[in-house]
């Protein structure tokens, strides 16, 4: 039986801007929610799922070849918000609330540099990623955020509206993108365990 992993490729952040954001989970002590540890905050550019070991090795080697056609760029992340979409709570009717939003973001404004660089990764990974997006598409820009923190929709839902906390923090921040990882993900009791496989740095021959 062949070893499978949870494979993704990502940003990753900064350790300074981890710890700033990680101390947003103090914020908003009423919301419900799974907050993300500070080690695991990242920008997902493609989710790959369950791969074999040789698999893995050939997305690892696409992702360097795509990481040597791209150079480091400046990312931002704006604001802090609900996710996706920054969907709130709403009544369509007395007593019908819909609409609940799923996770807090930190979000950016759309990138061209990081949007082709993702579609040049889905592109070259089209096996294994299903090449969710067109690679036809010269004006596709990709629109960064960060998963600060899964809510718990049973809890939310007991909760009246008025109780929700709005989410709409701007935060301003930036960082150069150096390089992406290939990560796998191993699913714990206590949250997922992220580990860099492979370090592509951007624009450099490995």
């Amino acid at each position: 039986m062949r070893n499978l992993h949870r494979i993704f490729i990502a940003v990753n952040l900064p350790e300074n801007l981890r710890r700033y954001l990680a101390e947003f989970s103090r914020k908003w002590p009423e919301l419900p929610a799974k907050w993300a540890k500070p080690e695991n905050l990242h920008v997902t550019l493609s989710f790959l799922g369950n791969t074999n070991d040789e698999e893995l090795n050939e997305i690892c080697q696409s992702a360097i070849k795509v990481a040597q056609r791209h150079d480091p760029f400046v990312l931002g992340l704006d604001c802090i918000v609900y996710g996706p979409q920054n969907e709130f709570p709403r009544r369509q009717k007395e007593g019908d609330i819909s609409r609940y939003p799923r996770m807090v973001w930190a979000v950016g404004e759309k990138s061209q540099e990081i949007g082709n660089l993702q579609k040049d990764l889905e592109s070259s990974l089209f096996e294994f990623s299903g090449a969710r997006y067109r690679k036809d598409d010269p004006d596709y820009a990709f629109c960064s955020h960060v998963t600060l923190a899964r809510l718990i929709q049973t809890d939310l839902r007991r909760m009246d509206p008025e109780e929700i906390p709005t989410i709409e923090e701007k935060i301003a921040k930036t960082f150069t993108a150096e390089s992406i990882e290939v990560m796998e993900s191993e699913l714990r009791r206590g949250g997922p365990i992220y580990t860099v496989l492979e370090s592509a740095k951007l624009g450099q021959d490995q």
